[in-house]
């Protein structure tokens, strides 16, 4: 039987948005997302709920040809798969299948961003930026501990976790409706210009 893995995907989509941070940061990476299946046919974060208004966030899935990602051709990022243990990925579930269940209940945290900025570790009860919300999931499902406050955790930090980067490049050509019907990931890390 395969071991279950969980997978972090880091991209920087070319937003508005994306491009401030980029331009605040400096970070490789603006966006966080996670997905537990190895196809990433479906992913998990906060963001914007319709793509031409960033203004409007929430929680969300997403998928490569939907979304802020639909018509684009070229999206850098990378792939994070996490090994985990059967009970680490069914608590992580557990936690995701109340926001899927409720998600109502969730806002997206735009004062994070102000408190991230200025470094100060205040987390606010069901509102979360995107990278919060992944830490959020593997934190509290005992997958992940970087030691600092959920809302000071930047989509770049997750490149320090104990994990194998499987992919980096175009994410478009991890996602299978765009690339062929070979493997996604090997030993090494596939680099896609």
């Amino acid at each position: 039987m395969e071991k279950p893995s969980v997978y972090i995907v880091l991209s920087r989509p070319r937003t508005v948005v994306s491009d401030l941070i980029h331009l605040v940061t400096k970070d490789t990476y603006t966006h966080a997302t996670i997905s537990f299946d190895r196809e990433l046919r479906t992913m998990y974060s906060f963001g914007r709920k319709y793509p031409y208004n960033p203004f409007y966030g929430r929680f969300k899935k997403e998928a490569f040809d939907t979304g802020i990602y639909k018509g684009i051709d070229h999206l850098p990022g990378a792939v994070i798969e996490l090994a985990v243990t059967q009970e680490q990925y069914d608590k992580a579930w557990e936690l995701l299948s109340e926001f899927l269940t409720h998600p109502e209940k969730y806002k997206y945290n735009y004062l994070g961003l102000m408190d991230h900025l200025h470094e100060r570790p205040v987390c606010k009860e069901n509102r979360f930026v995107c990278s919060e919300f992944v830490y959020y999931l593997l934190h509290n499902s005992g997958i992940l501990d970087l030691g600092v406050s959920p809302n000071l955790v930047r989509p770049q930090t997750f490149l320090q976790a104990e994990g194998n980067i499987v992919f980096e490049g175009n994410l478009k050509h991890a996602s299978p409706v765009y690339r062929s019907q070979t493997d996604l990931f090997t030993n090494s890390v596939l680099v896609v210009e």
